[in-house]
């Protein structure tokens, strides 16, 4: 992909997820949130917050699917995004919801699960927006900032959760998004024993390879002779 195509594609994801943020304003500026403003925007910003985060983590399985890796030159910006709105979301909890009322908000962190696996959610995605510039990545090393990185499916289970004990009856939404999450998933963990079976397979072959020859004894038993006499005798 050429790099005036990059620059568009990228242009068009801040477009797609800064979309929400200027709808609410609007609705805002229009009286239009509701009768429970505080609410639905609590609800409109979560709800973005999850589909930004699939958005992020379906990256790497169209790869693996589809042969295609262009798209994941937007991971670390898809995955800001998901931590943007995060951040909005838990400031509308804590501004708007409590007003800074912390042991409040405390009690609902230790007594509502929903609460809980939110706030753990957002604290994890913490370090991981701190480590995505190419500088940190060089700072931590590859495979130590790719550990830290996995946290992201952690995050993925934990921002569902958090969707699927929050949601009222009746609501489908939560299901559908835990349908799509474990099938991102499914897709990563089956390209994970592929890939180490066929590791494993290949560590065999190598090793039959480089095993002593064999030769059969006269009354025809295997004796095994190492290769470099066997060219002796």
């Amino acid at each position: 992909m050429s790099r005036r195509a990059r620059i568009a594609l990228k242009a068009v994801v801040w477009a797609a997820c800064l979309l929400p943020l200027a709808r609410l304003l609007y609705q805002f500026a229009s009286d239009g949130l509701g009768a429970n403003p505080i609410d639905y925007v609590t609800r409109t910003l979560g709800d973005w917050t999850l589909r930004i985060l699939l958005a992020a983590l379906a990256l790497t399985p169209v790869r693996i699917c589809f042969g295609i890796a262009w798209q994941l030159s937007l991971r670390r910006l898809l995955g800001l995004f998901a931590f943007f709105h995060a951040c909005l979301h838990f400031a509308v909890w804590l501004v708007l919801d409590h007003f800074f009322d912390w042991p409040q908000m405390l009690e609902d962190v230790m007594k509502r699960p929903y609460i809980t696996v939110g706030v753990l959610a957002l604290t994890l995605l913490v370090p991981l927006a701190a480590t995505s510039t190419a500088r940190m990545v060089k700072r931590l090393g590859g495979k130590a900032w790719c550990r830290l990185h996995r946290l992201v499916y952690l995050i993925g289970v934990l921002a569902v959760l958090h969707y699927l004990w929050l949601a009222k009856k009746g609501v489908n939404d939560p299901f559908i998004y835990a349908g799509v999450l474990a099938l991102l998933l499914g897709i990563r963990l089956a390209d994970w024993a592929r890939r180490l079976g066929r590791k494993r397979w290949q560590g065999a072959a190598a090793r039959h390879a480089l095993a002593p020859a064999e030769r059969r004894s006269p009354r025809g038993g295997r004796l095994a002779v190492p290769e470099r006499l066997s060219r002796n005798l």
